[in-house]
């Protein structure tokens, strides 16, 4: 039976990317997202190439989702080989202007819904010695930033996943976490940047990158280099620094 990847968040950007590279290994693909039209599109796409996909429609920023969610999974391809968790976290605040609601409005679809999600899937992974649990977000995860304080979620979710990692690594499963500094090439926010810049608005300075470079960054996270953590760029934080 062929190895199957759930991959939350299957946007225009990273998350198509990502389905893309692992149909090409030869995985069964349950691409999920909240609208059903783009992922009718890509399941279009990767069957065309000569996948098999089965996209399912979720809002996980409500996390008593995940049950039925995994129910679904469960029916078309049994048990996850690879959970990949990357769904947009808007933390595109200024920290001044930070509230403790805003806090509790992000934290379903950054932590809560992840944590159950992996518990879904886990003990088989587990039970097999093997699997993975990637994860994409945005580098403020990492480090601090004043225009995005509402990435401070993603460092609970970063904690917990550095916690899962030392504790299931032993036992045969991966847990990768891919946080981005930049631009990615086709997503929505991608576009929002773009129409800013045309009509002459303000614009993040990031550099801007391909998704499917960061999408092979994941797979080889997984398969060859096994690295736990990385940052894209590398030397995001120098530059950041360098700035001040």
């Amino acid at each position: 039976m062929p190895k199957s990847i759930a991959v939350v968040g299957a946007g225009p950007g990273l998350g198509r990317a990502v389905a893309r590279r692992y149909a090409r290994e030869g995985y069964t693909v349950v691409p999920i997202a909240r609208r059903q039209e783009p992922l009718d599109a890509l399941a279009a796409e990767l069957t065309r190439a000569g996948a098999t996909a089965h996209p399912l429609t979720a809002d996980l920023s409500d996390e008593r989702a995940v049950p039925r969610l995994a129910e679904q999974i469960r029916a078309r391809v049994g048990s996850l080989d690879a959970i990949y968790y990357g769904p947009s976290v808007r933390g595109y605040i200024p920290v001044l202007d930070l509230t403790a609601d805003q806090l509790r409005d992000l934290m379903p679809l950054a932590v809560y819904s992840l944590v159950d999600l992996v518990h879904e899937f886990l003990p088989d992974m587990l039970d097999r010695k093997q699997g993975a649990v990637l994860v994409a977000m945005a580098a403020g995860a990492v480090q601090g930033m004043p225009q995005l304080s509402g990435t401070a979620v993603l460092a609970a979710q970063r904690n917990y996943l550095q916690a899962l990692q030392a504790e299931v690594t032993e036992q045969g499963v991966h847990v990768g976490r891919l946080y981005i500094g930049a631009v990615i090439e086709h997503s929505a926010f991608h576009q929002q940047q773009e129409t800013a810049r045309a009509t002459g608005q303000p614009v993040l300075d990031m550099p801007v990158v391909d998704p499917d470079q960061l999408a092979d960054l994941l797979w080889s996270m997984q398969s060859s280099t096994h690295e736990h953590e990385v940052l894209h760029p590398k030397d995001l934080f120098d530059r950041t620094d360098q700035s001040h």
